[in-house]
């Protein structure tokens, strides 16, 4: 067995273990690991980059993918004295030009990363994830422009702020000592959020809207509910939980009121594009769940700043908005349509840290998904409905990683972040894909995965110091 493919198969023996009895005599096994040699039929995606590098001036670079950028101690600042500083930028001349802009001053550009690393936390420190988690903490950091656009990663299609991953984003800053930060991700939400509530599928780093006509996407009002309701808890302070679910309250509100209304009636709101990013005419699962996690946290957030009618308002639409679910796509074992359908990795969102309970038979039917979702190489693809290409992705891998820390399953989400570590590029970003034959793929770093390992390494690391999970919703 390869480096390659142990983690994902040390998560499906260890889930061989923890699926739900079926009627079959057959003893359950873990599923068979990568075959050798690709199919004709998987994918073939390059690698964009190696990285993202932040520039002494403040401006960030892609660092080209084939390099082994060598970055002073403690950062992503590239050393100037590196023999690979050209070969990294791609040419000399462009390698000319970066210098004149500030490269210079790269050992002050690099402590101001290592402060910032120093001010925080690092989760996993101390265990063979602790270069992992150094890395992702930075890859978000570089990511992070002024005035809180946290873009989702650093290729020009992928230079823009989704209010999903953002909403991840400003969650793993929280949960790692980082804040104001995260309240600077939320601050660019709510600066780009319409008056009616709603988002669009996401938006140009300087907040000055959108980039295209992809519209709506309705899953973006509840994560922005979501991650406010997170990143608040974080707050040991009073004085300061309170100050910031003020400084959130135009945000808090706009998305209850839309999320209220768009569940009143029937409980489930109409289609729309989730994560997939693909026109829907069907409700599917990730469109409903975040807007019932996003008005579990309103309803505590909006009672810490006094407004207890739309507080009453959003505890209602999210008892009766969850009710619904239940209902309708409990039957199909939570598939991505309340219709039914094939497993999709939104299963992991009727668990904690998303719902403040699961909801019944959540926990199974989300370990039933793994097998339907893997990959060749050991990772999960989106859902069992996806293009059978061979490719996995890391934001489903990275996110069951975290649901399996935050849910009593260690051995799964360490068996993912072993996947995760052993695909990063060389120079330690967590790539968007990993290839059928091991090889990472797309753009580097994704700040969602980024995002995601950071979140289940500190889970991890509180279920080891307590016997409590994290705790994800505010104190009443």
């Amino acid at each position: 067995m390869t480096t390659a493919t142990l983690g994902g198969a040390v998560a499906l023996a260890v889930l061989a273990a923890h699926l739900p009895p079926d009627d079959s005599t057959t003893p359950r096994t873990a599923p068979p690991v990568a075959v050798v040699g690709p199919p004709t039929t998987w994918a073939q995606i390059p690698l964009y980059q190696e990285t993202v590098t932040l520039l002494p001036d403040g401006t960030r670079a892609e660092v080209r993918s084939g390099t082994d950028p060598t970055f002073l101690a403690g950062s992503r600042v590239l050393d100037p004295a590196a023999a690979t500083l050209a070969q990294a930028f791609g040419a000399p001349s462009a390698a000319a030009a970066a210098t004149s802009r500030g490269l210079p001053g790269a050992d002050a550009a690099a402590q101001v990363q290592r402060d910032w690393l120093e001010a925080g936390t690092v989760p996993g420190a101390g265990s063979p994830y602790e270069p992992m988690a150094r890395a992702a903490l930075l890859d978000l950091r570089t990511l992070l422009l002024p005035g809180g656009a946290a873009v989702a990663g650093w290729s020009e299609r992928w230079r823009y702020v989704w209010p999903r991953d953002a909403a991840f984003v400003s969650v793993a800053l929280a949960r790692t000592g980082h804040v104001e930060d995260a309240l600077d991700v939320l601050a660019f939400l709510d600066g780009v959020q319409a008056a009616d509530g709603s988002f669009q599928a996401r938006y140009l780093p300087d907040g000055s809207g959108p980039p295209d006509d992809r519209g709506v996407q309705t899953d973006g009002t509840g994560w922005a509910l979501w991650a406010a309701g997170l990143v608040v808890a974080e707050l040991d302070d009073p004085a300061e939980r309170a100050a910031a679910a003020h400084r959130l309250h135009p945000l808090v509100v706009r998305s209850t009121q839309r999320a209220t209304a768009l569940v009143a009636g029937t409980g489930l709101p109409p289609a729309s594009p989730d994560y997939w990013e693909v026109p829907e005419r069907s409700l599917t699962l990730g469109t409903v769940v975040p807007l019932v996690a996003g008005l579990q946290q309103a309803d505590r957030l909006l009672r810490m700043t006094g407004d207890v009618a739309l507080a009453d308002a959003a505890a209602r639409a999210a008892t009766r908005s969850q009710v619904a679910t239940i209902r309708e796509f409990g039957g199909s074992g939570y598939a991505r349509y309340a219709a039914g359908g094939h497993a999709d990795a939104a299963t992991a969102f009727l668990l904690t840290p998303f719902l403040r309970a699961p909801a019944p038979g959540a926990h199974d039917a989300w370990l039933a998904s793994v097998p339907t979702m893997r990959r060749p190489a050991s990772g999960l693809a989106p859902g069992a409905g996806w293009r059978d290409d061979g490719v996995s992705w890391t934001p489903q891998t990275s996110l069951y990683a975290w649901v399996a820390a935050e849910n009593g399953e260690p051995g799964l989400a360490r068996g993912w972040l072993d996947f995760l570590d052993a695909h990063r590029t060389t120079a330690g970003s967590i790539p968007e894909k990993v290839l059928g034959d091991g090889s990472p793929a797309a753009v580097a770093p994704l700040a969602w995965s980024a995002a995601c390992v950071l979140l289940a390494l500190d889970a991890l690391d509180t279920a080891a110091s307590t016997t409590t999970p994290h705790a994800a919703p505010l104190p009443r």
